[in-house]
């Protein structure tokens, strides 16, 4: 029992036992009001595993279940606005929901986020009635990406033109590249409406892209002028991605969201008070921000509920222990829990800096544009980190149970291919590192801090401080190289340059991104009380900075860093760590809170697993009902 969500009193710092202090670590200070919900949610009949038929659902019953969970999740809550319009409630969400269902995360996220949330962001001055979006009667999605744009997407070339006449809008799609290129567009579901992302015309003059409300679809088709088409199935995920265009459809003049990027007056005038096109569409198009949040979450809930899996499976499958040796849990094998181990690392470390990025976003909102920009900055660089580690251990936790992993009622497969979605969503995760990356570069150029010395000769590799100076002079040390062979090209052109400077830059993201993580163990760490919690994330956080350092060593040897012995006291530093943690893992795994119920619904995860695939008429039940009476003659 994890008596953060499950004892009548809340336990605090210091009265807890280990486990529920680094629940709370994991899930802020506040989880029972933050996590508790979700948490209970997923935990209920409309969300537990159904009993598909051994060939598995078709991914149209798959889509017809998320569906039918969004509405039993919607009925669920006090008002459909509020995860809409609360980040953290929509981070928590993903957090809970991905594990049990990545197609309903998808569709809850579209709806609540970019569709609702959106709506009750742009133009309050213009009252629109939201009820049946907040009661779903029917469902909202988003339309951005085109064929020919993804992330690109200011670039997309769907027309919004005002005709004054009928007072309102025309949306056209031009060409084929121009059809939009989006998941849950279809009628599976229920009738849907779409913020369509369009280039607004006024008066012949491009304006920019902006977003319309526009219905697409009724209970069975689409509506007059829209067309929609089913694009070939997705790996691994069963939402109806489709390709929707728009021939001529008008919409009244109330359909455009606007606001400070821009609006249509009454009498018929375009005025903004943002200049530029990128701009406006950046302001429009702001809930992707949230939504990378979102994505991080997403990749966070599934990599703790695989892990889980993975280390509850490796202590009761059994191996030969040797020819004189009873048998052993596999778990009990370095090959075996080394692997578990790091990852348990990595994932307190997602887990950590989701919640750093989490809170620097919320501070942000009411600082200086600088501040706003520097934490959007984090939001994009953690969803790429954070959601490629997810896939990192997802795969190896997905491995280390064989077999088994790969069936579909042991809950693994749909998380190992739904972290790819989460990659790709809301801005592919090479792209938006990238600009990331510039930016990061643009800033060391711009403002040169003076270099800090790692530490002493003689340090200590299992000293924090000086792992984080050592995580610090990585980063430092791959945008000094980015700079450098930029400068080695003054006279070329911008893509030359950055082709020159992007390698090593990307590399000083992933850097940055270790960085924040080990910050945010640091923090974690100083809010503990001394004790066995403090010990064991102490452990968590040395381990994870140490592999990092491995990876680098060489350069940190390079540029006088580390000494030669240091770098040969890497392998025994990082193994003794493995041994602590591995010998910690169940506690570990705990610590994620994850209800019974879910866990149940994964065969794998119980020690009479093989029950799972008991065969009622085989020989080993029907033997003994051939017997003869009073015993064989």
């Amino acid at each position: 029992m994890n008596t953060v969500f499950d004892s009548a009193e809340p336990s605090g710092p210091g009265t807890g036992p280990a486990t529920d202090l680094l629940t709370t670590v994991l899930l802020g200070p506040d989880a029972r009001r933050e996590h508790g919900f979700w948490r209970r949610l997923v935990a209920t009949e409309p969300f537990r595993r159904p009993a598909w038929p051994p060939c598995g659902p078709t991914p149209d019953e798959r889509l017809a279940l998320a569906h039918a969970r969004l509405r039993a999740l919607n009925n669920a809550l006090d008002s459909a606005a509020r995860p809409a319009a609360d980040p953290r409630a929509l981070a928590a969400l993903h957090e809970w929901i991905a594990p049990v269902d990545p197609a309903l995360a998808t569709v809850a996220g579209i709806h609540y986020n970019l569709f609702l949330g959106s709506l009750l962001d742009h133009d309050p001055d213009t009252p629109r009635d939201l009820s049946d979006f907040l009661r779903l009667r029917r469902i909202g999605t988003f339309l951005c990406t085109e064929v020919a744009h993804g992330n690109d997407a200011a670039a997309v070339e769907t027309t919004a033109t005002y005709d004054p006449g009928r007072d309102g809008f025309v949306l056209h799609t031009p060409h084929c590249g121009a059809q939009k290129f989006m998941p849950n567009t279809s009628p599976a579901g229920g009738p849907k409406s779409g913020l369509v992302a369009a280039r607004l015309i006024v008066d012949g003059a491009d304006q920019g892209v902006f977003l319309l409300l526009v219905p697409l679809t009724d209970a069975s088709r689409a509506l007059p002028g829209v067309r929609v088409r089913r694009l070939p199935a997705r790996m691994g995920s069963p939402v109806d991605h489709c390709l929707t265009s728009f021939d001529q459809v008008f919409v009244d003049r109330g359909a455009l969201l606007g606001g400070a990027q821009g609006r249509v007056g009454d009498d018929g005038v375009f005025r903004s008070d943002i200049e530029g096109r990128r701009r406006r569409f950046l302001a429009s198009i702001r809930r992707v921000t949230t939504g990378r949040i979102c994505m991080s979450a997403s990749a966070v809930g599934s990599a703790r509920a695989t892990l889980a899996v993975a280390v509850r499976y490796g202590g009761h499958r059994f191996v030969s222990g040797g020819r004189t040796s009873p048998p052993v849990p596999v778990v009990a094998y370095r090959s075996h829990h080394g692997p578990l181990a790091e990852a348990m690392a990595t994932v307190f470390a997602m887990s950590l800096l989701h919640r750093r990025v989490l809170d620097r976003w919320e501070e942000a909102a009411a600082r200086p544009p600088a501040e706003r920009e520097a934490a959007e900055r984090l939001v994009d660089i953690a969803k790429g980190w954070i959601t490629w580690q997810a896939r990192s251990v997802i795969v190896e936790c997905r491995e280390r149970c064989g077999a088994q992993g790969l069936l579909e009622n042991n809950g693994m497969t749909e998380l190992v291919t739904g972290i790819e979605g989460a990659i790709t969503a809301e801005g592919d995760n090479l792209a938006i590192h990238s600009r990331a990356a510039a930016q990061l570069l643009f800033d060391a150029a711009r403002d040169p801090q003076e270099e800090p010395a790692a530490g002493p000769p003689d340090a200590d590799l299992t000293d924090l401080r000086f792992l984080g100076r050592l995580l610090d002079q990585v980063e430092r040390l791959w945008f000094a190289r980015a700079s450098a062979r930029m400068a080695r090209v003054p006279d070329g052109g911008t893509l030359e340059r950055w082709n020159a400077a992007s390698g090593p830059a990307l590399r000083g993201v992933e850097a940055h991104a270790y960085r924040q993580a080990a910050l945010a163990y640091d923090s974690a760490l100083t809010a503990l009380p001394d004790g066995e919690a403090r010990e064991r994330l102490g452990e968590l956080a040395r381990l994870f900075a140490l592999r990092w350092v491995a990876r680098n060593s060489g350069d940190l040897l390079a540029a006088g860093h580390l000494t030669a012995g240091q770098v040969d006291g890497l392998t025994d530093a990082t193994e003794q760590l493995v041994a602590a943690v591995s010998g910690r893992l169940p506690e570990l795994a705990e610590s994620f809170a994850l209800p019974r119920e879910l866990l149940a619904d994964w065969p794998i995860t119980g020690a009479r697993y093989a029950d799972a695939y008991d065969d009622p008429g085989a020989s080993w039940h029907t033997a003994a009902a051939r017997e003869p009476a009073g015993g064989a003659r």
